[in-house]
């Protein structure tokens, strides 16, 4: 079965974890002990602020390092998702139903994507 990553974004100014309430926690557990039961769940976490974070570039034939926080992106990666599913229909509706475990007032974006593998 393939493997899709769901990268989760935010605004990190304005972090939607700020804004979350015990019912946001208990729906958000209930979800995931669902698609970890399912078999569909393999890893997920979220990741530290880009102000703790490193930029590597290559670029003529050089290695340059930026240290966070990276102040021209808005939205960052926060956290992700590796699941296993029959297909990207399915990854979506797994990913969909995390999205609507968040309050009305959150804004949380998912980038779903295959894995390839080999």
């Amino acid at each position: 079965m393939p493997r899709f990553l769901s990268l989760i974004r935010i605004d990190e100014q304005d972090h939607p974890i700020k804004y979350a309430t015990p019912e946001f926690g208990e729906r958000m557990g209930a979800l995931l002990e669902e698609i970890t039961k399912a078999g569909v769940m393999q890893e997920t976490a979220g990741l530290t602020p880009t102000s703790d974070g490193t930029r590597l570039t290559w670029s003529g034939g050089r290695i340059s390092a930026t240290d966070g926080p990276f102040t021209e992106s808005k939205e960052v990666v926060g956290g992700y998702a590796i699941l296993q599913a029959k297909d990207k229909a399915e990854a979506l509706e797994w990913t969909r139903r995390f999205l609507e475990v968040h309050d009305e007032h959150m804004r949380v974006t998912a980038e779903v994507r295959e894995i390839t593998e080999g």
